[in-house]
């Protein structure tokens, strides 16, 4: 929790939360030589002498052919090391973003792989914002208040079309009702988590909906969409109710703004 609901403070407080090197213990990993990522010791482990990997002076290196990337999944799987299997893939980027290869969605945090997200902030015309509650069954963050719509980027997406397949998913939106949509800033979330270590991109959309728009989820990963006023938010994300990734969604909103005042 954080003590104040300023948003200003939340920002900051969220911002340097976020903002963590990796693990003591994690292994740095290479794809085609590039740097890619940081690999959990069970990680590292469970791919000792697997033949799609060279292990360097405290390196793990590995093939970016996809037969290759999906035989790591796989044998990060048989031992244990995913939570869960997602039968999605994401691209592989190196440190700039250079797309590399992809690989099985549960791996990236276990080897510490970059992924790409977008949020969006759904505004009403009055100037509340639309927001969803994750369901009990989510692995990641269950029950936490999320933006109307967040997502990772697929294999082969663009931000931009990701949005559009999230808002589809996630609140029954159509393409048009995005119109007028603007990209108000992007953030970098790099921190500690159970699987090993999370990093990832995220572009922040904001947008008016359409007069008489209400949204619905249509894929079962929500269950309850409200809208509410901006002000009701500060509270919500500084007793953590929101996802992290959410809540610096809204506060980046907040700041290219203009910094409204704290009553939204």
């Amino acid at each position: 929790m954080i003590a104040s609901f300023d948003p200003a403070i939340l920002l900051q407080a969220l911002r340097a939360r976020t903002a963590v090197a990796p693990p003591a213990d994690a292994v740095p990993v290479l794809v085609n030589g590039r740097s890619c990522g940081w690999a959990s010791p069970a990680a590292a482990r469970a791919l000792a002498g697997h033949p799609a990997v060279r292990g360097g002076p405290g390196a793990l290196t590995l093939s970016a052919a996809p037969e290759a990337m999906a035989d790591v999944a796989r044998t990060l799987h048989e031992a244990g090391v995913l939570n869960g299997w997602r039968g999605e893939c994401l691209d592989v980027t190196d440190d700039q973003g250079q797309v590399l290869s992809h690989i099985e969605r549960a791996a990236m945090r276990p080897l510490g792989l970059r992924t790409r997200a977008v949020h969006l902030n759904a505004f009403s015309h009055d100037g509340h914002v639309w927001i969803a509650r994750r369901a009990s069954h989510k692995t990641t963050d269950p029950g936490l208040w999320d933006t109307l719509v967040g997502g990772l980027v697929a294999t082969g997406e663009s931000p931009a079309v990701a949005l559009v397949r999230e808002s589809a998913e996630e609140a029954g939106l159509a393409p048009s009702d995005l119109s007028g949509g603007r990209i108000v800033g992007e953030f970098v979330v790099s921190r500690h988590v159970p699987e090993g270590y999370q990093v990832e991109a995220v572009s922040v959309t904001d947008c008016v909906l359409p007069a008489g728009c209400t949204p619905a989820n249509q894929d079962g990963e929500v269950d309850l969409i409200r809208c509410v006023p901006l002000a009701d938010v500060w509270p919500m994300i500084a007793q953590g109710q929101f996802t992290t990734e959410a809540a610096l969604s809204l506060l980046i909103s907040w700041e290219a703004s203009g910094r409204r005042d704290v009553a939204g």
